[in-house]
């Protein structure tokens, strides 16, 4: 958990994904769309993705990805992050948290 802490904590928006995930690809695209560059960890592609993918679970995340991190703090998956861009907030807390400017 604390690698999954650390890495959340680097960027001002972290996002953890399956390559094979429609959702993960909309959420992603969705960042890009409103001007912010998010790491983007794919779990599948990582040597202990697994792990990773069991502590984003203890976390509370579920389902496990998209798991989207902003400002160090989770904000929830793929239906967390439709509901805040469409009541407009999902923006500012991108502006909040210096993951894109305006």
């Amino acid at each position: 958990m604390d690698r999954i802490r650390d890495l959340a904590s680097k960027k001002a928006a972290v996002i953890f994904t399956k390559s094979s995930c429609c959702m993960c690809h909309s959420i992603k695209q969705l960042f890009y769309e409103l001007g912010a560059s998010p790491a983007i960890h794919e779990l599948d592609q990582e040597p202990s993705g697994r792990e990773m993918e069991k502590a984003l679970q203890r976390l509370g995340c579920s389902p496990s990805v998209p798991a989207v991190f902003i400002g160090g703090r989770y904000i929830g998956s793929s239906k967390d992050v439709i509901s805040l861009h469409l009541d407009g907030s999902l923006k500012q807390m991108l502006i909040d948290a210096g993951a894109i400017w305006f």
